[in-house]
């Protein structure tokens, strides 16, 4: 039994010392330019890198990621409020100036979608996804609606 408990503590003991070391990271570039990273040093280009860690707080990092979400919150409620404010005679007065622009470009937009045989619009890649029947219709009827709304 003696002997089993020694053989314990002592295999203890390597493991411990082994995980002491085991933190060294080497890195070198070959003949090729690479930088390479391992736990080993090859060669005389080997540099021993210095890192440090230390254990997460968890406490810590739940209170940051609590308090980012609140301030995302309120930030969502105060643009929900701004946009509900009645707008600023600035504003009117911009969007008064921006009007006739606008509305050229809606009675464009709406012209270029009666005319065309066939609609598309874009997906994330940039490739060119062609509408059905409905999309189109869909799509005139919103370009009317706009002109309606900056032209009207």
């Amino acid at each position: 039994m003696k002997r089993q408990l020694g053989a314990a503590a002592l295999i203890l003991t390597l493991a411990a010392s082994g995980i002491a070391f085991s933190g060294d990271i080497y890195k070198w570039v070959d003949e090729d330019g690479h930088v390479h990273y391992g736990d080993k040093p090859v060669g005389a280009q080997s540099e021993r890198m210095s890192i440090r860690s230390t254990s997460t707080d968890a406490a810590r990092i739940a209170a940051q990621a609590q308090a980012r979400a609140a301030a995302h919150m309120e930030a969502r409620e105060a643009e929900a409020t701004a946009a509900a404010e009645e707008p600023s005679e600035e504003s009117l007065r911009a969007m008064a100036l921006e009007r006739p622009e606008t509305c050229e470009k809606a009675r464009a937009d709406m012209q270029r979608m009666v005319s065309a045989r066939h609609l598309y619009r874009e997906d994330d890649s940039g490739e060119r996804v062609y509408l059905d029947e409905a999309e189109m219709q869909a799509a005139r009827e919103r370009a009317e609606n706009q002109v309606s709304d900056f032209c009207g």
